[in-house]
């Protein structure tokens, strides 16, 4: 059986790491066969603000998005998901950010144009298998 932390402390109250929660819950006869952590190994992803997409020059399925990741500068990112919009709010791997995939975030041009980091899906996450779009 999967428990979230979260749900375990509605009914416990304990603030500390969930390998001493762990720890007690074992000394109480219980069980804990696993803690997994969906972010571990995941780094440098922070939200973002589209505040601009517009069609990239050459390629048809690409788009070139302005995103306000709260930093000195907003960043230009070239992204293929079909469903990014102005307005969103969506994860923005920064360069140097390291996916659970093992992907290390580089900036690089695409099709001729710079992208200064990567609008991640949940698959790209490591969330879930769907990868269709942001």
């Amino acid at each position: 059986m999967l428990l979230s932390l979260a749900w375990l402390r509605e009914f416990t109250p304990y603030d500390g790491t969930p390998q001493a929660l762990a720890d007690r819950l074992t000394m109480l006869g219980l069980e804990v066969e696993d803690i997994h952590d969906p972010f571990a190994g995941l780094s440098g992803v922070v939200v973002g603000h589209v505040l601009t997409r517009d069609p990239h020059p050459d390629a048809d399925k690409l788009s070139l998005c302005t995103v306000d990741v709260g930093g000195p500068e907003v960043l230009s990112i070239v992204c293929g998901a079909p469903n990014v919009a102005a307005g969103q709010h969506v994860p923005v791997a920064l360069i140097g950010a390291a996916l659970p995939n093992g992907m290390t975030i580089k900036k690089s041009r695409i099709r001729g144009q710079l992208s200064c980091g990567m609008i991640c899906s949940e698959s790209e996450l490591g969330l879930s298998e769907e990868s269709s779009g942001i």
